[in-house]
């Protein structure tokens, strides 16, 4: 049992160096390129280039946020935190998802709006250069991207995107080169038609976009910070752990809650078989209890609560082990 939870956490631990490193290619991606969206941004007078702007620093703020998500859900359980920092993951995430809606999308919205108000005009010089810039924010991105999306779907060592850390640079570097694809046509019809309204409506779109995939972030990580129930196919395994053995009699009520990517609590009501004494039912209880774990190491805390028993045991919770925290 022990030798597979530390299995495990090796693979957790592995998949999270990969996901570091992604994070900081998307980190010096954007870092690398803002100061040029900034720069380019009011050199062309552009606003869909500095809606864009304003898209990558807050992926940039985003991306520190998402470090100290996976550094910090790291920290082993203590008194104050019997059940660990699992959950630290998702809000950290939560805070890069208002980032994104703040940051980004807000600020392209009034982008927007002021380009309509100004009536911005640009210079053929303005353009090119503003182009020049997207087109290697287009290449930065891209690149990112690419990692992010191998990393998720193709390394056997990662937990897809339900890590909430890659799940944000995948989405990042989506919007980010869809984005910049959006300010790119804002600004070539800005150009072949004289009518600002094509970058002003880019910028909206931008916006929108952002506003989009931070609902869609913050929801995602709302659902995990208040109680999200365990993937269906860890709880189908779980059940059927629990009726697969021979000293249970029925199942009645099974629980399960996220605390963490390699960590899930389980709380099950069952009916053990008549006759058993009460000293076999604590040590019936501690081996339900280990063949879970056993079989499924991500299932770390496990209480029973024993119901139907003789009159002696009305009511029985998982002995010590089962109530404490495994290191």
């Amino acid at each position: 049992m022990h030798g597979d939870q530390g299995g495990d956490r090796v693979s957790q631990e592995s998949a999270d160096r990969k996901t570091r490193t992604t994070v900081f290619v998307a980190l010096g991606a954007n870092v690398s390129i803002v100061l040029a969206k900034v720069v380019g941004g009011i050199f062309a007078g552009s606003p869909a280039l500095l809606s864009e702007a304003a898209h990558s620093v807050a992926d940039s703020f985003n991306e520190i946020f998402l470090l100290a998500a996976l550094r910090r859900s790291r920290k082993p359980a203590d008194r104050k935190h019997p059940f660990g920092y699992g959950k630290e993951r998702f809000f950290w995430s939560l805070l890069a998802a208002v980032g994104i809606f703040v940051m980004g999308g807000c600020f392209s919205f009034f982008q927007g709006y002021e380009a309509l108000r100004s009536g911005a005009q640009e210079s053929r010089s303005g353009y090119a250069a503003g182009l020049a810039v997207l087109g290697v924010a287009l290449a930065a991105e891209g690149a990112s991207l690419v990692r992010a999306l191998h990393q998720a779907h193709k390394d056997p060592d990662t937990d897809g995107v339900r890590d909430p850390a890659l799940r944000t640079v995948v989405a990042e570097d989506g919007t980010a080169v869809i984005g910049v694809l959006l300010a790119m046509a804002g600004m070539v019809l800005h150009m072949v038609t004289g009518q600002v309204v094509y970058e002003a409506a880019a910028s909206w779109a931008i916006g929108a976009l952002l506003v989009l995939v931070a609902f869609w972030l913050g929801k995602t990580n709302r659902d995990q910070l208040i109680g999200e129930a365990a993937d269906p196919e860890l709880r189908r395994g779980v059940q059927g752990v629990l009726e697969a053995q021979p000293e249970i009699d029925n199942v009645e009520t099974l629980l399960t809650m996220k605390l963490g990517m390699e960590s899930t609590l389980v709380a099950a009501r069952i009916d053990l078989a008549p006759g058993l004494d009460s000293e076999e039912v604590e040590l019936v209880s501690e081996r339900i209890k280990n063949s879970v774990m056993e079989k499924l190491p991500s299932a770390d805390q496990v209480f029973l609560d024993i119901t139907e028993a003789p009159p002696d045991r009305t009511s029985l919770t998982a002995p010590g082990p089962a109530l404490s925290v495994d290191e």
